[in-house]
């Protein structure tokens, strides 16, 4: 029987391309806000998949989603924790502290929600493989960028940590830091304005979902004695968090 990967964030972007990836090898079960949207991803898998509809930052609701899971599908091998957002882009003392508390809840809180209610099984079976999606934000503050920055900053020391507390118990713990990746995450950041959002990938190839699935498809692949910890994938153009090699 095929193994069980959870993916959340899995309606669009990085998840749903990571869905379809990950399909002719795992059954699958995906989580994002989006009812609608994640029946429409089912729908388009050939694999078997359970749907999770919740919101990560609601740790009541994470934990009733998981213990609601089938028993035959309570054995979960692999976890990305994928969901994540940027909201707005402004000087510190200019920011909006709602878009500070969704950051901290979704990008640190949510992640920390769906591991706990996964990670004790993951132990009392000595087996397990967890992916976190960090950023290039999570190791090079860049201007503007300060909370969003801090939130990546929390899932890279998470990661670490998370890696030395489970080593013991035979559970791999990877991380994978994006750069420029064209998916709606700009349009969020940007509440909905596509133009400033589609302006932040002119000029260059960025990296697609597609090649951020594929570095996990990669990880997971590996034999069990090879453990990719930490990856930093960019697109070519693009050299640092501030440094992007645009054409004119």
């Amino acid at each position: 029987m095929k193994p069980i990967a959870l993916i959340t964030g899995a309606t669009s972007g990085i998840g749903e391309a990571t869905a379809r990836i990950l399909a002719p090898k795992y059954r699958l079960i995906i989580t994002g806000r989006r009812s609608e949207r994640l029946d429409q991803v089912k729908n388009e898998l050939d694999t078997e998949v359970i749907t999770l509809n919740f919101d990560v930052r609601d740790r009541e609701a994470v934990n009733q989603a998981i213990e609601s899971l089938p028993a035959e599908w309570q054995e979960i091998d692999v976890l990305i924790n994928n969901a994540g957002n940027a909201h707005g882009l402004a000087p510190i003392q200019d920011g909006s502290v709602d878009d500070w508390d969704a950051m901290i809840d979704i990008n640190v809180k949510g992640l920390l929600y769906v591991s706990k209610a996964i990670i004790p099984g993951m132990v009392s079976r000595k087996k397990g493989h967890i992916i976190n999606i960090g950023s290039i934000a999570g190791i090079e503050a860049y201007p503007n960028g300060n909370v969003y920055n801090a939130s990546k900053f929390g899932v890279n020391a998470i990661s670490q940590g998370m890696r030395l507390d489970l080593n013991p118990h035979n559970i791999k713990v990877s991380e994978i830091k994006p750069g420029l990746v064209q998916t709606e995450f700009s349009e969020v950041r940007f509440k909905g304005d596509k133009e400033k959002a589609d302006k932040v990938y002119q000029g260059f190839d960025a990296l697609q979902a597609v090649d951020i699935a594929e570095t996990i498809e990669f990880i997971l692949s590996r034999p069990a004695h090879v453990n990719i910890a930490d990856m930093l994938v960019f697109p070519s153009a693009q050299a640092s968090a501030t440094m992007v090699n645009k054409k004119s």
